[in-house]
């Protein structure tokens, strides 16, 4: 790798029960006994640089996210608004290759919270399906999303991930079919990604009203948890999804954080604020559930 992080070979770390699906419904089933929504957080891995990318996310995870989606950088990003693009261009001058980012994702998988991958599918065919899937299990991962790739279109990929043990988890929309939810919900093996309005990532003022139905929807067709992205970048916001929603996804609001850090030291302790922020909203977000900021995160227990 072309940066100064040296990543960990991906087939140093064990894999053991906590990893891998079993890893992913733990997280929900630990939030849904301390009866909150869990907190899923994104960043892009090589943003700003990766030894800053990797010391950003381990404070994300210490600050509250309860799962973590390490974005592999990707020249092409569809899906993505400016916020995100703009990380994904500057992670992307680091030049750092597949392995590079897997063993990046793998320096974190050895707490308790899962480790997933988000990830266009080019990458992962041009690297070999089967391959990914192995060499994302050997590092600890415990699942990937695909936001671009269709259940149809997905054969080697489900035999890939079958064969690793790895969650998948797709996405489903407001205008999907109560068949098309069905369809995907039964594909996904982590959870059920809920897009809450068409269009590109990122923050804004107020999450999109299809969200609740969405997720009534959905919870109709799988008992798989329900999460909510695009859009929510407050604990207000986080609080107010996390009434109805089984998990609250965020990716822009921590890339604005560490955009408007300047300086590469200050990142880590700017998306950790983020995150405390967030996790006190999904916390407070349920009835019964106090206002009170949210304990430190123990990762190196179950």
């Amino acid at each position: 790798m072309s940066a100064s992080v040296d990543a960990q070979p991906v087939d140093a770390q064990p894999v053991d029960d906590l990893h891998g699906r079993a890893a992913v419904a733990a997280a929900f089933a630990r939030a849904r006994v301390a009866g909150r929504a869990a907190l899923i957080g994104y960043y892009p891995a090589g943003f700003p640089d990766p030894q800053t990318s990797v010391a950003a996310m381990t404070a994300m995870l210490d600050a509250g996210v309860d799962v973590l989606e390490v974005g592999l950088p990707y020249s092409d990003p569809l899906m993505d608004g400016p916020m995100i693009a703009r990380a994904v261009e500057q992670a992307l001058t680091h030049r750092c290759t597949t392995d590079d980012i897997l063993g990046m994702a793998g320096q974190l998988a050895s707490g308790a919270q899962p480790i997933l991958i988000m990830t266009y599918w080019n990458p992962i065919e041009q690297y070999g399906p089967t391959a990914f899937a192995a060499r994302a299990r050997a590092a600890g991962l415990a699942g990937v999303i695909t936001p671009d790739l269709t259940p149809e279109e997905s054969g080697p990929w489900q035999a890939a991930c079958e064969g690793a043990g790895l969650a998948r988890v797709y996405l489903v929309a407001p205008t999907s079919s109560d068949e098309r939810l069905r369809l995907v919900a039964g594909h996904c093996t982590g959870f059920v990604y809920a897009a809450s309005l068409m269009g590109v990532t990122g923050t804004r003022a107020a999450v999109s009203d299809r969200a609740a139905p969405l997720v009534a929807r959905v919870r109709s067709v799988t008992d798989l948890p329900v999460c909510v992205g695009l859009g929510v970048s407050t604990g207000e916001q986080a609080a107010a999804i996390a009434e109805y929603a089984d998990g609250v996804i965020v990716g822009s609001a921590f890339i604005a954080r560490a955009l408007a850090a300047g300086a590469p030291e200050r990142v880590p302790e700017a998306v950790a604020e983020c995150a405390r922020e967030l996790a006190a909203g999904v916390r407070a977000g349920r009835a019964g559930v106090g206002h009170s900021q949210p304990e430190t995160a123990d990762r190196g227990c179950a």
